[in-house]
């Protein structure tokens, strides 16, 4: 009996001391920048592991999806159409082995025609996670720039969970540092933690030196705000944890991570530019 109560609590641990790694809501736009004349851009929005590429989690059409501009929020949730994914990416080692498993994942599609800066969201449905015994409700969002007017993109959209980018968010060079201000019910969000991680789309980063990369972590200040210097080029997600109270889950309550996430994208330095 002492040896079975002794390898359970070994389990337990071993449970307990495993990598958690963070869940994202993406929303990817098919361009960052839309020049010479008007374009639809398209949204890509599924709710993933995105450094680790998987698994994708199957869930219910948003809330929510639109942009901010000109001091007015848009809402488009007829523009949000459902596409069936596997739940792993053919590259990934997990693929052929759940290549049957299918997720929702959603997209859209918007008309950009006017000048300045569209800041395109989505309020998904909340995420109850059952292994961590709590829900994940993320509002994400992305800022695209129309004509080379560069207005608006620090606007709050007024989601209950925001980043309110202090840096412009569409033309951060790898190096760049970003910084974001975090607001959570409408008041800067102290002491919190910021998740970071790359969006690795095919596959090529790897090799990293610990399961401890994967998910990179930063804290607000006393004012909300965090900063992050950006490694190597592509799209990053950053995800400030915080709490929105609780929700029932047959019969039962959990608590709600109340999560606000925002995506940026690193370009490469031009050419003839040595770091």
């Amino acid at each position: 009996m002492r040896r079975y109560g002794f390898a359970l609590l070994l389990l337990v641990l071993l449970l307990l001391s495993s990598p958690c790694f963070a869940h994202f809501q993406l929303i990817i736009p098919s361009k960052v920048f839309v020049e010479g004349s008007p374009e639809k851009v398209e949204f890509f929005m599924p709710f993933t592991h995105p450094m680790e590429g998987g698994p994708i989690m199957d869930v219910d059409k948003p809330v929510e999806f639109g942009f901010f501009f000109g001091g007015e929020r848009k809402i488009l949730n007829d523009a949000v159409n459902v596409i069936e994914l596997g739940a792993f990416p053919s590259w990934h080692p997990e693929h052929a082995k759940h290549k049957d498993k299918k997720a929702r994942a959603y997209k859209a599609q918007v008309l950009v025609d006017k000048p300045g800066d569209y800041i395109f969201y989505v309020i998904p449905q909340p995420y109850f996670e059952a292994e961590e015994g709590r829900f994940i409700w993320q509002m994400a969002k992305v800022v695209v720039n129309a004509f080379g007017a560069e207005e608006g993109w620090d606007s709050p959209v007024g989601l209950e969970a925001e980043i309110i980018p202090l840096v412009k968010p569409y033309a951060l060079w790898v190096g760049n540092e970003f910084k974001g201000k975090v607001m959570i019910g409408g008041k800067p969000a102290s002491g919190v933690c910021v998740e970071v991680e790359y969006y690795n789309e095919d596959g090529k980063v790897k090799g990293l030196p610990s399961d401890a990369f994967i998910t990179q972590v930063v804290k607000t200040d006393e004012n909300g705000v965090f900063s992050y210097v950006i490694p190597w080029a592509g799209w990053w997600g950053f995800s400030a944890i915080g709490e929105g109270g609780e929700r029932e889950h047959q019969g039962k309550k959990y608590p709600v991570e109340l999560d606000a996430v925002i995506w940026v994208k690193a370009f490469p330095l031009p050419e003839g530019v040595k770091r």
